[in-house]
């Protein structure tokens, strides 16, 4: 089914009218799309101008909307004694196990009742593992995405700095950094997305989903919302990102040659 911030992306491409680019990137960044490299390669601008446009509708690209599928809560889980830790989650059931047998010294941890208790058990133990294990692979996803934004947004600031810069090569230095920590970053990013695609969470049974409310009710984020957002061909995304990263930088260094002749002449 079709997003709001699909849409805008969709209008957004296929901009045409003259004045209205500025009005659709501004509707992109507010639907959620606040990558100034995707927003460039959608309108077929520069990045440079992205801003220019996003600040000329009031918007500061340096002050994004808080995106609401970050996962900000990953204290640690302590479900019935469930920690979602593989090396000891034997241990953890049968300290479970034997619990609610002390809990219940009139039945029979054998019989019907303790059969039930232990595939109840076995599910919240199941249920946990896989949720941290998703938890921490979109953690480190959006992470790994929000540094990847952080240094591209870097390599413009560094260009822009070059304008007024007075230890100019020092300043050009500088920005040949920003370039390179700016590819590391995507590469790094891609590979942090493809693990977490590579993993999803779901509920099977009935007895999953309780075990899914208790882990939500004891104050950790639902996945959801995050998993949804996660890029559909990380691959794809990152060779588009470089390929606009090495454009911009092919195109720039031609430009601080002649600048560097000019000083030198």
């Amino acid at each position: 089914m079709s997003t709001r911030r699909d849409n805008v992306m969709a209008e957004l491409r296929d901009w045409s009218r003259p004045g209205r680019r500025a009005d659709l990137l501004a509707a992109a960044w507010q639907a959620g799309e606040t990558t100034v490299a995707v927003l460039a390669e959608a309108a077929r601008i520069t990045r440079q101008t992205v801003y220019t446009d996003l600040r000329s509708r009031g918007i500061d690209p340096d002050h994004r909307p808080k995106d609401t599928s970050m996962i900000t809560n990953l204290s640690p889980l302590d479900i019935e004694g469930f920690t979602g830790v593989l090396e000891t989650v034997d241990a953890e059931y049968d300290a479970a196990l034997r619990r609610w047998a002390a809990q219940h010294p009139d039945l029979d941890p054998r019989g019907a009742e303790g059969h039930a208790e232990g595939m109840r058990l076995a599910g919240v133990m199941d249920t946990v593992a896989r949720y941290a294990d998703v938890r921490d692979r979109l953690a480190h996803e959006q992470g790994a995405r929000a540094e990847r934004d952080r240094l591209l947004h870097q390599v413009e600031l560094r260009w822009e700095a070059l304008s007024t810069a007075s230890a100019w090569l020092a300043a050009h230095h500088a920005y040949i950094l920003a370039v390179d920590e700016a590819g590391i970053a995507i590469d790094m990013w891609r590979e942090r997305a493809e693990t977490a695609r590579a993993r999803q969470f779901f509920c099977s049974s009935p007895r999953d989903e309780a075990a899914y409310r208790q882990i939500q009710e004891a104050g950790h984020p639902a996945l959801e919302e995050a998993m949804a957002a996660l890029d559909r061909a990380p691959a794809q995304t990152a060779e588009q990102l470089h390929a606009n990263l090495n454009q911009a930088h092919e195109r720039r260094m031609k430009l601080a040659v002649q600048t560097r002749q000019l000083a030198t002449a």
